[in-house]
């Protein structure tokens, strides 16, 4: 994928993709124009921000700045996409130190993504809690 290609695509990957590397960057205005008005985003049940979030403005206020604050270096590595129509699957990689107890971490992940009109509606993740737990444990 050229970036040109990701930075004009509809395509849902595409879509999830330029999710990833706004979020590497830091960019969350380029973040949240992934993101549909609507957007419900679910991080998993005993992860530290556990919960369903809305809005684009409530994702990146309640996720993206408060993994920024608790954490260094915190990143979601993008390695493996499955796409079937408006869903897709990415298997990635947290890593991260936190910056409490200079635990670091380093996190398998898959995040399960639905994109409609060239944005993301919804979305999941599924990770080992304990093993992000244990890092912030001192």
């Amino acid at each position: 994928m050229s970036d040109f290609t990701t930075s004009t695509s509809t395509a849902p990957a595409d879509v999830v993709r330029r999710q990833y590397l706004a979020s590497a960057a830091g960019d969350l205005v380029a973040l949240r124009a992934t993101l549909a008005p609507d957007v419900e985003w679910t991080e998993m049940a005993g992860f530290p921000l556990a919960g369903t979030y809305r809005t684009p403005e409530g994702v990146t206020s309640n996720v993206m700045e408060k993994l920024g604050q608790d954490w260094d270096g915190w990143a979601a590595h993008d390695d493996t996409y499955v796409v079937d129509g408006e869903n897709v699957v990415v298997l990635a990689r947290y890593t991260a130190t936190h910056k409490g107890t200079g635990k670091p971490i380093d996190v398998r992940v898959a995040h399960h993504f639905v994109v409609r009109g060239g944005l993301i509606v919804r979305f999941e993740q599924f990770t080992d809690t304990a093993l992000v737990r244990d890092a912030m444990t001192p």
